[in-house]
């Protein structure tokens, strides 16, 4: 049993970039070994496949996390950042040419 547990801890690590294909080859191999009963492989699967989108999620948000406080740290801007300081710029260079535009 606690090898089966080790595997599945294993498998579960990996489970984030595992197929559904996969997952089941997985489970398969252990119904083979006698580690997991037929009727236990289809849950098995699926506790994998979504240990799997659990893994990914938080990867994810620490990738995400992790960028952001580089991006502060560093003083770097978004896109979004830096399409508002083009659109300010525009604006402020059409006032200052329609001043000049008016005062000569």
């Amino acid at each position: 049993m606690l090898d089966l547990m080790r595997k599945a801890f294993l498998a579960g690590l990996g489970a984030m970039f595992l197929t559904k294909e996969k997952a089941e080859e997985v489970a398969e191999e252990l119904v083979r070994q006698g580690e997991l009963r037929r009727e236990e492989a289809k849950n098995f699967t699926e506790q994998l496949l979504n240990k799997g989108k659990e893994q990914q999620t938080q990867l994810q948000e620490t990738v995400s996390k992790e960028v952001n406080r580089w991006r502060k740290e560093w003083g770097l801007v978004t896109k979004a950042e830096m399409a508002a300081l083009e659109k300010r710029m525009a604006e402020l260079e059409a006032r200052l040419a329609s001043q000049e535009n008016s005062g000569s």
